[in-house]
Order: structure tokens, then sequence, then C-alpha cells
């Protein structure tokens, strides 16, 4: 497998990965006192901005996105320290959104080479 399908499915299982992991704990793991609804709206429509650009492999939606993951790294990080009770979901999200970033990341980087390099290589026959 290339690099760039390797990195894809790394931001992919890390993205829904995230999704799934916070959906969980809000509904039923560990539900908030406030209302369930605004706790998944605060947690989960920021991640619908990216949603269309990660699914269809677009390089520029995973050099920004990357940068949506690092707020769910630090509430798995105040979870994981803070909250006893539920210290595994803090670790588990903080894993996700690990696995997003630096899927995101290389994704862009390794994609970004390949589409250069044929770039060029079209160019220069041209």
């Amino acid at each position: 497998m290339d690099h760039p399908k390797l990195w894809r499915w790394v931001a992919l299982i890390g993205f829904f990965g995230t999704m799934a992991i916070l959906l969980l704990w809000i509904t039923w793991i560990s539900p908030p006192r406030s209302p369930k609804s605004i706790a998944l709206a605060i947690a989960l429509i920021p991640m619908l901005a990216p949603l269309r650009g990660i699914l269809h492999g677009k390089n520029y939606t995973h050099s920004w996105a990357s940068f949506l993951s690092l707020p769910y790294f630090a509430y798995g990080v105040d979870a994981l320290i803070h909250k006893a009770e539920n210290n595994w979901l803090g670790l588990v999200l903080m894993a996700s959104s690990l696995l997003w970033f630096f899927g995101c990341i290389y994704f862009a980087r390794y994609n970004r080479v390949i589409n250069q390099t044929s770039d060029s290589a079209s160019k220069k026959e041209s």
C-alpha cells in the first residue's frame, strides 16, 4: 500500500473514531447534566465542516482539518487527568484524535509530493 492511501485510512479511522467516541460518551457512557443535544452540538458540529473534503480525499481539507483535531486531544487530556471515573475515555479520545491529526498531516504531505511529481512529469512531456 502506498503512503497516501495508508495515511488517508489512518485519518479516516481517527476522524470517525473521534466522532464515535464523542457520540457514545455524551449519549450513553457518561451523559452530561446539561441537555444532551447541546453537548452533542458543541462536540460534533465542528466535525461536520471537513467531512466532505476528508471523504473525497482533498489535500487542502486534510491540511486544515488536522488542526481541528487538537481541541479534541486537549479535551481527552483534560478528561484523563480530571475525570477519575472515565479517564479511559480520555485516553481513547486522545488516541483517536492523534490518529486523525497525523493521518491528515501525512496524507497531505505525501499526496502533495505525488501530485507535484506527476504535474512536473506531464509538463515535461508537453
